[in-house]
């Protein structure tokens, strides 16, 4: 079957290295969609033989995937990964044998491995339709499964499957669009599809490189998806009481300056707030429109 992978970027040059590799090394074409990045993550992605979309600003990861999906014609099926992913040899041939072996399945994902060598098996989503375990009790497959989640560092899908539901919420900037889209998943009544025999190394938070105000802007994230994806699934708005948890850290962190208190509560509290008062994360982000992709040449690269 065709399979074109597409690869999200935000300044992740250091990483894109040893994931682009292993795509290489199993004939994958690669569709690299640049979020705006300030170091060589453009470069890096056309010295390793991608082809290369780039963004005019950050569009987020879910948007951003969309516009990789969207621009992938020809390919039957898209391999969705995060630049700090790392496919083992044999992973992406054991999820296209998944894929014909489970053709209910409309999400296929392998299993991950943290950079410590633990197993990761999230074993509920907030949005799950169904195996929804709600005590979270853990216990990972030892063979493929049918799962509630499947994690958004590393997804295939059938391209036109995945344009049909609308691909990734373009309302979320960050978190929660993989539940999101697994929920939808299985609400047209296509399975999510654990594959234990592919394997995947995954350096958690090291997708772009650490900055000033990162920690506060990522809790900020997670804080509004999450009340944005409550709401939209009649979910109970968990806004004020993130709200009430955060706020009071943030001012202690204030009163002590300790700073990592600060960015991690008050992002999450900022966050909240942002949410009960109806402002969206794509204003935060100045994204109110569709954003503007150019393809790029490594020619237009050259000095």
């Amino acid at each position: 079957m065709s399979l074109t992978a597409i690869v999200v970027t935000h300044d992740s040059a250091e990483v894109l290295p040893a994931c682009l590799g292993a795509l290489a090394r199993d004939h994958i074409p690669a569709l690299v969609v640049d979020n705006a990045s300030r170091d060589d993550s453009v470069a890096v992605a056309h010295r390793h033989g991608a082809r290369v979309i780039r963004n005019a600003r950050n569009e987020g990861y879910g948007r951003a995937n969309n516009i990789g999906v969207r621009a992938a014609e020809g390919a039957r099926h898209v391999l969705i990964l995060n630049p700090d992913l790392v496919l083992q040899t044999g992973a992406a041939a054991a999820l296209r044998t998944a894929a014909r072996d489970w053709p209910d399945a409309g999400l296929l994902a392998p299993r991950i491995h943290e950079p410590d060598g633990r197993f990761f098996y999230q074993p509920r989503s907030l949005l799950a339709p169904y195996l929804t375990n709600p005590k979270g009790l853990r216990a990972p497959p030892e063979g493929d499964a049918c799962a509630p989640f499947l994690s958004g560092a590393c997804l295939m899908t059938e391209r036109a499957f995945f344009l049909e539901l609308g691909g990734f919420d373009p309302n979320i900037f960050l978190f929660y669009e993989d539940d999101d889209l697994c929920r939808r998943v299985a609400d047209a009544g296509r399975a999510l599809v654990h594959v234990h025999g592919a394997l995947a190394l995954h350096g958690r938070g090291r997708s772009s490189a650490p900055e000033p105000g990162r920690v506060f802007r990522t809790r900020w994230h997670q804080a509004w998806s999450r009340a944005y994806v409550s709401r939209k699934y009649g979910l109970p708005d968990p806004s004020p009481g993130m709200l009430t948890t955060n706020a009071p850290k943030a001012a202690l962190s204030a009163l002590v300056l300790r700073r990592a208190g600060l960015e991690r509560y008050g992002g999450s509290a900022a966050g909240a707030w942002a949410a009960l008062r109806g402002v969206s994360a794509l204003a935060r982000e100045g994204l109110v429109e569709e954003g503007l992709a150019e393809e790029v040449s490594a020619a237009e690269l050259a000095p």
